[in-house]
């Protein structure tokens, strides 16, 4: 690393050693492993589902240290020396399967370390469960927000121990409750460069453990973000996607939402009923534009 990169890499590097080393520890992880293939939980359209080949990749299943424990994930990036920007990928509720991990080769494809940390492998096995609103309800709902950070923090931090990620090139990306997550670690962590936000809920219900909403930590942003909604999703009102435009403008951040006209809820998702082809390829250009722009390439 140059004295540039070790710099950047300080604020990231802080704390790994705290972080667990030894095998798995099964003090409070579910799961062990990612799921093979696609979530149970979904309908797959195989017709349009987008597969991206690892030629040319170091692509595979990893395991994050943690301060209680070992973390799968999903690490995919090109082959050589390094160091390479850094992307996290938060991941829908469907936990880190085929589509992900997908995601991950195709941001390798573009030069990029991208790891996608099982964010709920604590909260339940997402390789058994196949009811949507279960998975909601008992695993999604009961991840603490400051947890879901930590864990962030850790594959950050883990990219650049690895000596292959570049601390000083860190950026976000997460789709659908993923996307909320976004919002969220922009807002935490200083180190980030920008992130990217993909039809990511602004409201919705607070709790003990997810006190804030997405909309209220708008003003603490500490990078700039694109979100790419669609106007005909029935979970995030436009109007609610208009006020965090505002709200921005409001408090000094650099936010750019991109609304798309008669699009639903999860229309990247090739792997779904709701996949809109041309959206999905203007929204991806949108989000490699945004991080070169900002200084994530």
């Amino acid at each position: 690393m140059s004295v540039s990169t070790l710099a950047a890499a300080k604020p990231l590097l802080e704390g790994l050693d705290g972080l667990v080393k030894e095998p798995f520890s099964r003090r409070g992880f579910v799961m062990t492993g990612l799921v093979s293939g696609f979530t149970m939980a979904t309908t797959v359209v195989v017709g349009q589902t987008i597969t991206t080949d690892s030629a040319g990749l170091e692509a595979g299943e990893v395991q994050i240290p943690t301060t209680d424990g070992m973390m799968p994930g999903y690490r995919a990036m090109p082959a050589g020396a390094g160091p390479f920007p850094i992307i996290l990928v938060n991941e829908e509720i469907f936990g880190v399967h085929e589509y992900i991990k997908d995601i991950c080769r195709r941001l390798a494809k573009a030069g990029y370390c991208a790891v996608a940390p099982e964010l709920y492998a604590r909260q339940g096995d997402l390789t058994k469960m196949t009811d949507v609103q279960a998975i909601v309800r008992e695993v999604i709902a009961k991840k603490p927000d400051a947890e879901m950070l930590a864990d962030l923090d850790a594959a950050a931090k883990w990219a650049v121990a690895s000596s292959k990620g570049d601390a000083s090139k860190l950026g976000v990306t997460g789709f659908c409750r993923g996307g909320r997550g976004v919002w969220l670690y922009v807002a935490h962590n200083p180190a980030v460069k920008a992130g990217v936000a993909w039809y990511g809920p602004l409201g919705g219900n607070k709790t003990a453990v997810q006190p804030k909403t997405a909309s209220e930590i708008v003003g603490e942003l500490k990078a700039p973000v694109l979100g790419l909604y669609g106007a005909a999703d029935t979970g995030i009102p436009v109007a609610d996607v208009e006020k965090q435009v505002a709200a921005a403008k409001a408090a000094g951040k650099t936010v750019e939402i991109t609304i798309y006209p008669d699009t639903p809820h999860g229309f990247h998702a090739d792997y779904r009923p709701s996949y809109r082809k041309a959206q999905a390829e203007e929204g991806w250009g949108k989000m490699l534009a945004w991080f070169k722009t900002y200084g994530v390439a």
